[in-house]
């Protein structure tokens, strides 16, 4: 059987290029749409980055381990948590058209094979998590329980997307305390232990990393708007109605503001504030484009937030040069 491109892949790799065989796995991982990845990654990135810069720490070969085993790390686990997405959801996503055509659903994989796929990608990953610090692993192996709840949010609550945004973002503390390791006052290790590192700039970049997935997660979440209330399922989309592009914009601007006071809770110079209005201008951009009748459109503006994870990203690393 030919592996059909799934609606919302576009022209990716997988199916222009990899082995017929392959691609039923590849897609089961979500590798013929990237951009999943970059949102998942990019939170990470900008913690290792806030924290090297917060510390003043220089750069050397573990700080470059850290970027490229963060990359690799957010392509297993985010492989693991579509699989393991997609074996809790497969009879859900049978009844809508965006995911009929996905492995698990539409028979292509089984549900036995898709559990060999969860376990292999995420006992790799714990392999690259094994290589940070304590406060590192203890919130990776933390994260799980957040991985495992996700696929069930959308059946208990309106906010799957809220959970979401704790979920992905995640990272950007594993990234804070990987980078920022034990860099703090020797007189307040006995009052927070290992988890000093997380005060406060990288708490305050996670919390504007989940309403900026709160907001970009809805966009998406307009494509299934229509199926998604006949077959039941909740979204923020849903809930927002008529006003989901206040809503998107209520989220951004407290994306926006929690990254500033990341940004000011570690000492970033004006090379921050001023890159960091750019992306305040992308998200603003993203608002004033959305017409929530036109799931091609939410899909594109969803997709651009890798640009605006970039242009953050960019900005903690010339808040630390100026």
């Amino acid at each position: 059987m030919t592996s059909a491109p799934l609606p919302d892949a576009g022209r990716n790799w997988v199916d222009r290029y990899a082995p017929e065989a392959l691609k039923p796995w590849l897609k089961l991982g979500r590798f013929d749409r990237p951009i999943g990845i970059w949102l998942l990654l990019l939170p990470g990135w900008q913690g290792i980055a806030l924290a090297l810069a917060h510390y003043r720490i220089r750069p050397g070969a573990y700080e470059a381990w850290l970027f490229l085993g963060f990359a690799l790390g957010a392509c297993l686990m985010r492989a693991a948590g579509c699989a393991f997405n997609d074996i809790v959801d497969r009879d859900i996503d049978r009844q809508v058209a965006r995911t009929a055509g996905r492995p698990v659903a539409s028979g292509r994989i089984s549900v036995k094979g898709a559990w060999g796929f969860v376990a292999g990608c995420s006992l790799t990953a714990m392999l690259i998590l094994l290589t940070l610090n304590a406060t590192a692993i203890l919130l990776g192996v933390g994260s799980l329980a957040l991985v495992a709840a996700y696929p069930f949010m959308k059946r208990i609550t309106w906010w799957p997307q809220a959970w979401l945004g704790l979920t992905f973002n995640w990272g950007a503390l594993m990234g804070y305390a990987a980078a920022g390791g034990f860099a703090f006052s020797a007189a307040l290790a006995p009052v927070l232990g290992p988890f000093l590192p997380l005060v406060w700039a990288g708490l305050w970049l996670w919390l504007g990393g989940v309403f900026w997935t709160l907001g970009y997660d809805t966009l998406y979440a307009l494509q299934d708007i229509e199926d998604d209330a006949m077959v039941g399922v909740k979204s923020s989309a849903r809930r927002l109605g008529g006003r989901v592009r206040a809503g998107v914009g209520v989220f951004y601007v407290l994306a926006v503001a929690f990254a500033a006071i990341a940004g000011w809770s570690a000492n970033l110079g004006a090379g921050f504030f001023g890159v960091l209005v750019a992306y305040a201008a992308h998200l603003a951009w993203q608002v004033r484009s959305l017409k929530p009748d036109d799931p091609a459109l939410a899909l594109r503006l969803f997709k651009s937030n890798r640009e605006a994870g970039l242009i953050l990203l960019a900005a903690i690393g010339l808040g630390a040069l100026i």
